[in-house]
């Protein structure tokens, strides 16, 4: 027998899991347990196990991702944790940059340091900004601090010291000193952490990263021990939040990179299936249950970034979250989900979000004691569900309570009825949507034009042709297993690590030895990690600078070539630099010197070549025959019309169907508005195509 491979993905509402041997897929989709998130994970694991017909040894991998460091932050559930750094810079991580997400809000909330002041311990001790040691570590004010963090009962630790990124000798005595002490208390360094300059993301990331890791420890070794004590012999290894997986070992050290894993998983199949499909600009939409993610991808890559903001206090305002300094793929991420709870404001406006039902007590219609109406309960009222097959079938929705929710919720202070109040809620949960995506577009410096949209999660296919009318695109894709999109993803993505350091340079008085020191050294350091669960595979690297003129406050990434570099090298990198700079701000500044920051090298494994199956079936096109039919409320007219019903099971390649339809299937639906039709492609995609 094949061996298999299993992705799991916990969602706020759901877990979705995946489960692929040799072609055959099996998906399933349970409910998330918040207060045992494990408990849903070896239920839905029972479940796949079975209807997929192997045993749990013949797993060869198990791959992971979730939001729980993520909610932990945003919910302030993590460790007490305390931060030791220099003498006189306590304060970095509540000053920030002093910049104002909001220049003329007078009363502007600015988010918390995880960690109180009277928890942010000084130490003496100094080194330059070359790591030249200025002042020596006061070691005895180190072990000065052990009964004070005994006393506050501390649970975690995190080191910031300044200049620690160039030396971090100071941060390993202090680790040294308190492992000691207190050998049962975790220590994180900024030198291990987020080895670069400015101190207040670096600070911030490394605190983020020892308030989350007892938890995520915790849960990460139990969960491995549940799934051994089933029968499961298979490596667990983690979603990263820059689109590669990583061993169970690295997760527990470093879970601040697991921020985004679940929202990374769905950008790799998105990206996966734009390449499958030859689509080389494409939006990438994925709706679950509590939030909707939005990403760009060219070239079928997505798009990455150096930074990220967690726990946002002013909604989707950037420079209003924790700053963490990681690699992470670049999207947009709002509250706008199928357990999203719908609301009227003080000013009489429908609001949808960002609080969300989740999975317990979850949207009314569950019939799990939840009361508030969700944007499920909207889409079930406006008849675009199934009751007896969402989620497979696994459980039934209540019709009638959705309806009393949308009523007393919505309804009633508006003077609409349950039905018009349903159509309020998804025009503006699917305008939050749309708006989030614009805005991602201009600050990317990209447009809509020519794009598709690939829809998947839960909610996606139900919401994408309205989304896209919305955005301007005019043709949507939605893959097989889109209801579990993020999942596989998982199993899409590659072994991969990146490590990141700086070393200042410019190219007047460039120093080709030293930087070919540093980069040896990063390219062994991310071999090793990812040596660990590369089990021989080919693997690629790839090296970037992150370079800006003299004087400038950002930089930009430069490729630079992946073998040791000359003094001729110079020259080309410069070249490199004038180009992308170019292309950022359609012009070099000619005569200005160079400096370059810091450095990245990626170490990944080599993903397979995609097959795409030749297309010759294409002159067999028919026409597919609905199942049923039933009475469905158009969200852009209001109008009430009888809507035919395909089941995807079904349909095969070059099928057709003339919208308004809805493809139903056991993890989602597809709405083909009208003025859209759809062709099943051959790779059994639902091709839909405005006025098509």
């Amino acid at each position: 027998m094949q061996l298999a491979r299993l992705a799991i993905d916990i969602g706020g509402t759901f877990t979705d899991l995946a489960l692929e041997q040799g072609g055959r897929r099996t998906t399933v989709k349970v409910l998330t347990t918040p207060a045992d998130p494990e408990r849903g994970v070896m239920d839905g694991f029972r479940t796949i196990i079975q209807a997929a017909g192997v045993s749990p040894a013949d797993i060869e991998l198990i791959i992971h991702g979730t939001t729980l460091a993520t909610n932990a932050i945003i919910e302030r559930k993590g460790a007490r944790t305390a931060l030791i750094t220099t003498e006189g810079f306590r304060d970095v991580i509540a000053m920030g940059n002093e910049s104002r997400y909001d220049q003329y809000d007078l009363n502007i909330v600015l988010p918390e340091p995880l960690v109180p002041r009277y928890l942010r311990l000084p130490v003496p001790e100094r080194l330059d900004n070359t790591g030249k040691i200025l002042r020596p570590l006061d070691e005895a004010a180190v072990l000065a601090l052990i009964p004070v963090l005994r006393k506050e009962n501390v649970e975690s630790i995190a080191v910031g010291l300044l200049h620690a990124f160039v030396n971090p000798v100071h941060e390993r005595r202090i680790q040294t000193l308190l492992r000691e002490a207190l050998p049962d208390i975790p220590v994180s360094l900024s030198s291990d952490v987020s080895p670069e300059m400015r101190e207040w993301e670096r600070f911030s990331t490394t605190v983020a990263n020892a308030y989350v890791q007892p938890m995520m420890a915790r849960y990460l070794r139990r969960l491995e021990a549940d799934l051994h004590a089933a029968g499961a012999v298979a490596p667990l290894f983690l979603m990263m939040s820059g689109g590669g997986l990583t061993t169970i070992e690295t997760a527990c050290r470093f879970p601040i990179r697991l921020v985004e894993s679940g929202p990374a998983g769905g950008a790799i199949f998105s990206a996966f299936i734009a390449r499958e499909c030859g689509l080389d600009s494409v939006l990438s939409f994925d709706m679950g249950g509590t939030t909707a993610k939005i990403c760009l991808i060219d070239d079928f890559k997505p798009q990455t970034a150096r930074t990220f903001e967690v726990a946002r206090v002013g909604r989707f305002r950037k420079g209003s979250g924790l700053p963490l300094r990681i690699p992470v793929i670049e999207m947009v991420e709002i509250g706008a989900g199928g357990g999203s709870i719908a609301h009227v404001d003080t000013m009489g406006r429908i609001g949808v979000g960002p609080e969300s039902a989740g999975a317990d007590p979850g949207p009314a219609c569950y019939g799990r004691g939840g009361i508030h109406p969700a944007v499920t309960d909207a889409n079930l009222s406006l008849g675009r569900y199934d009751p007896a097959r969402f989620a497979g079938g696994s459980m039934a929705l209540d019709a009638g309570a959705a309806h009393t929710a949308l009523l007393a919720d919505v309804g009633a202070p508006l003077g609409l009825t349950a039905e018009l109040a349903a159509l309020g809620v998804v025009e503006m949960v699917d305008e939050n949507m749309a708006n989030a995506a614009r805005v991602h577009a201009i600050e990317s410096g990209k447009t809509y034009e020519g794009r598709t949209l690939i829809a998947f999660g839960g909610g996606g296919p139900v919401h994408a042709c309205r989304v896209a009318e919305k955005v301007g695109i005019n043709r949507v894709l939605v893959p097989s297993g889109a209801g579990v999109g993020s999942a596989i993803g998982f199993l899409r993505a590659p072994v991969g690590y990146e490590v990141v350091r700086s070393l200042y340079q410019r190219f007047s008085t460039f120093d080709v030895s030293a930087v070919n020191d540093l980069l040896d050294d990063m390219r062994q350091e991310a071999e090793a990690a990812v040596a660990k669960g590369s089990f021989g595979a080919q693997i690629v690297e790839t090296r970037t600078a992150y370079m800006r003129y003299v004087g400038q406050g950002h930089e930009i990434p430069v490729p630079l070539p992946d073998y040791a570099l000359g003094p001729e090298d110079v020259a080309l990198i410069r070249d490199r630099y004038d180009q992308e700079y170019a292309r950022f701000f359609d012009r070099p500044v000619p005569g200005s010197d160079v400096e370059i920051m810091s450095y990245a090298v990626v170490v990944t494994t080599v993903t397979p070549d995609v097959v795409v199956p030749a297309r010759e079936d294409s002159l067999f096109i028919t026409e597919a025959a609905p199942i049923r039919t039933q009475l469905v409320r158009d969200t852009t007219t209001g109008a009430v019309s009888e809507w035919a019903i395909y089941d995807r099971a079904s349909l095969v390649p070059w099928m057709t169907i003339t919208g308004p339809a809805i493809v139903a299937e056991d993890e989602t639906s597809t709405l083909v508005g009208p003025g859209w039709s759809a062709t099943v492609n051959g790779l059994g995609y639902i091709e839909m195509v405005r006025g098509g």
